[in-house]
């Protein structure tokens, strides 16, 4: 009995195999490699516009002096327009009150929205309702809401200073003193985004299995006790996230101080005027497009060292919780 033989390594297929698929030609294969990239360009492009351009753009302007009235000419100063930005008494009291209103605004606007969150986590009548409800001052126009607290936290007629006079508290002028004036601006702030971050904790906490929170209660542990050690520990990512969107907000406060009474100088004596009102007060104000150029890039800094700080505080716990 005879094998068959192997037959002849040529470089032909055998007799009865499906033909080779044939090798797809350059410019087919160019396009397989590029296809994905435009999908993508518009986004990049766009991004490269609006966004890269005017990045680089504005650092380029806070080098030179530059009006508004003439913006073809450019003169250099260099680091001038920093160096008398640091010597300006108004830049630190914008800094200040900068500071000021977004802790002012931030963390009972947080802590508001956590409570809120864990209320209507759990069964409730209502449940849909109250949450479009939460959602609807964030969607109400800055303009509108702000001239409506303004009216609120009127001197002679406000609601405010009427409800403070029936419980035997003297009239407070909001909009003349230093402190009232930016509580007034940081609970405009607190109106308009206590609900869109308590929704955002809400999403947050219906991820949480719900097997902790059988196993805590079988444990005998009150509702109090669930929220700190099963609520908060699920939501440390989520809260990180909104003190971080929280933060850049507040640096970049603009319309609520400029509308509550309608001046760029942030009162009478720039008592809540924040950055960006200062910045906008530099560059259509006074016409000094440099200096307001500077600013930007000064912001754009304070914004990522505040980022920069968050995220170390919020590394340094999660190793601590490892450790432990």
């Amino acid at each position: 009995m005879t094998l068959p033989s192997a037959p002849p390594a040529t470089g032909t297929a055998p007799p009865g195999s499906p033909a080779p698929a044939p090798a797809p030609r350059a410019p087919r294969r160019l396009w397989r490699t590029l296809s994905p990239y435009t999908y993508i360009a518009p986004f990049f492009t766009l991004f490269a516009a609006f966004g890269v351009f005017p990045l680089i753009y504005t650092a380029v302007v806070s080098l030179y002096r530059v009006e508004l009235q003439t913006p073809g000419e450019m003169e250099w100063r260099g680091l001038g327009n920093y160096t008398a930005l640091f010597t300006d008494s108004y830049f630190w009291t914008a800094l200040r009150n900068t500071f000021t209103i977004g802790v002012l605004s931030t963390v009972p606007q947080l802590a508001m929205a956590l409570g809120l969150a864990h209320l209507l986590h759990y069964k409730l009548r209502g449940r849909t309702f109250f949450r479009t409800a939460m959602l609807l001052p964030y969607a109400t126009s800055v303009a509108a809401a702000t001239l409506v607290f303004a009216q609120l936290f009127g001197r002679d007629f406000g609601l405010v200073n009427y409800v403070l006079s029936a419980v035997g508290i003297g009239p407070v002028d909001w909009q003349t003193g230093t402190l009232a004036s930016q509580v007034a601006v940081s609970s405009i702030v607190i109106w308009r985004w206590t609900g869109y971050n308590a929704l955002i904790y809400l999403a947050s906490m219906q991820s949480i299995p719900g097997e902790l929170y059988e196993a805590a209660e079988m444990d005998g542990a009150s509702r109090w006790r669930q929220f700190v050690h099963v609520t908060l520990p699920g939501l440390r990512p989520t809260i990180v996230f909104t003190a971080v969107v929280s933060t850049i907000g507040a640096t970049q406060l603009f319309g609520e101080p400029l509308l509550f009474e309608g001046s760029l100088s942030g009162g009478i004596s720039h008592q809540y005027q924040t950055l960006g009102l200062y910045l906008y007060e530099q560059g259509w104000g006074f016409f000094h497009l440099g200096r307001a150029a500077a600013i930007a890039w000064v912001m754009f800094l304070l914004i990522l060292l505040l980022v920069g700080v968050n995220a170390l505080i919020a590394r340094r716990r999660s190793r601590t919780e490892t450790i432990r």
